[in-house]
């Protein structure tokens, strides 16, 4: 039985910053890790022994891999220094001798080829052959039973395949299909594109076509009427909004989130993503805060989480907190009716020429202006004409509930005093969402100076979480019961 041996110790400095958390291995192309292509292709051509060569991040390609029960493989693993000569690699390795041996790359992305390679080879084979693609990379080696050493091999080291050396050693055996060694970020959105897109022949792609040009994986959902023009292929646990745009040729892997009316159009959307509200993203690779140009080379962090962010540091709790918040407002609001006489009477007591204040206040609905640009909507917000507290903000209910604010969240701020926060420590705090209670409604006193109500906003923003947020509705439920909530 051949022993296959996969060379997965790929540093991947060409596509930083795609490879500053994940190997090159476990990018995803096509909605699924590159390393799982060419795991697929080997169990199409009946191998089942197969050794990884894993460098860095060599514990994520673990637990993605395993120990290849799910293919019906046998996978065990050899740790390299990360893009370590082949023929020293392969010396490390117990094999016996008498066994053949298959030497391919995990990090490029072939067509399925293996099986076609392995029936072209002839019965008694007794030197190397090698699989040359039409851009005279190789894509794998076959020595044969009894061939002592490792010859040829490094042909499939990084550095001979990136520069597309030529090989003479042994037999060739030409291959017509796609390869491509993904040697920059441009490369990278093209090879996503490309199988998505059904130009890699044989590529076994994730989901069901549930429209015409629409690819879908599981537990997602996405609305056929998203899909404007072109192709698009989703992966798993992925939410589209309804009201979002997709054009020409998109791809979108696992665990993203797409808000209303985001546009997004020649691009490839990576794990743990969210696209806010009325983004417009093109021909451009998305990784949490990170969005990469490719036709301009541009490279963008974006700090607003308005805009993108990372799920997997910032969780889902923008988005999915949305419904249960307003939810949550008109529960508070149907509690509440009993105070409402009791605000009123107090306000025609002491105020009965002026019972109610009106504000103009930023919420947390993204509009467009006219300009073009996205910005926070203004609401109108009311308050009762009275000192206590609880009293004066009942009305602010109707915002949670309209969903221009949030249960927990920043101070509410005027367009006005949005304009004087001119400084990056200063907006800080747009990065979280204005809401009814949180630190600055709670622990500051009513007088408290602009800079103090800043700088409580700021670190909200650095450290809210979800039990954070519980925290401070438990504050506000005690503080309920206290002498400074009805008395100001």
């Amino acid at each position: 039985m051949t022993h296959v041996i996969v060379l997965a110790d790929r540093c991947g400095r060409e596509l930083r910053p795609l490879t500053e958390r994940c190997p090159v291995a476990l990018l995803p192309v096509a909605a699924k890790a590159l390393l799982v292509h060419c795991i697929e292709d080997i169990g199409m051509a009946g191998l089942r022994d197969l050794t990884l060569v894993v460098s860095e991040h060599a514990d994520l390609v673990r637990a993605e891999i395993g120990t290849g029960a799910r293919w019906g493989l046998r996978i065990d693993y050899l740790p390299s220094r990360g893009e370590e000569r082949p023929d020293e690699l392969l010396g490390r390795l117990t094999l016996a001798s008498d066994r053949p041996r298959l030497v391919l790359r995990g990090d490029v992305l072939r067509a399925p080829c293996l099986r076609n390679f392995l029936e072209a080879l002839p019965s008694a084979a007794s030197e190397p052959s090698h699989l040359v693609f039409a851009d005279r990379r190789v894509g794998a080696i076959y020595l044969p039973a009894g061939v002592a050493g490792t010859p040829g091999v490094q042909t499939l080291a990084w550095n001979e395949i990136a520069a597309d050396a030529a090989h003479d050693m042994g037999r060739q055996c030409a291959s017509d299909g796609y390869h491509s060694a993904l040697e920059d970020v441009a490369a990278y959105h093209r090879v996503n594109l490309d199988a998505a897109c059904g130009r890699v022949p044989g590529l076994l792609l994730p989901g069901r076509q549930v429209a015409v040009g629409l690819t879908v994986g599981r537990h997602s959902r996405v609305s056929p009427r998203s899909l404007r023009q072109g192709v698009a292929l989703i992966g798993s646990n992925v939410r589209i909004d309804s009201r979002a745009k997709l054009h020409g040729e998109v791809v979108i892997a696992d665990d993203v989130l797409v808000d209303q009316e985001a546009d997004i159009q020649d691009s490839v959307i990576l794990p743990n993503t969210y696209i806010g509200q009325l983004v417009d993203i093109r021909n451009a690779i998305v990784f949490g805060a990170e969005i990469l140009r490719v036709d301009t080379g541009a490279h963008l962090h974006v700090n607003d989480t308005f805009l993108v962010a990372d799920l997997g540091r910032h969780g889902n709790l923008d988005y999915l907190m949305r419904p249960l918040n307003r939810l949550a407002g008109l529960v508070l609001l149907a509690l509440s009716l009993p105070l409402w006489p009791v605000a009123a009477a107090l306000v025609l007591l002491r105020n009965p020429t002026q019972p109610m204040k009106w504000l103009c206040l930023r919420g947390n609905r993204i509009e467009l202006n006219e300009f073009g640009i996205r910005q926070r909507r203004a609401f109108r917000a009311v308050e009762w004409n009275c000192r206590p507290p609880v009293l004066r903000y009942l009305p602010r209910l109707f915002a949670v509930v309209s969903g221009d604010l949030r249960l927990v969240g920043t101070l509410p701020i005027t367009e006005a005093q949005a304009v004087e926060r001119i400084e990056p420590w200063q907006r800080e705090a747009d990065r979280a969402p204005a809401g009814l209670i949180g630190p600055s409604q709670l622990l500051l006193p009513g007088d408290a100076l602009e800079e103090e109500i800043v700088l409580s906003d700021a670190v909200y923003t650095g450290r809210r979480s979800f039990r954070q947020n519980l925290s401070y509705l438990a504050l506000a439920l005690r503080t309920l019961f206290t002498r400074r909530a009805w008395l100001g």
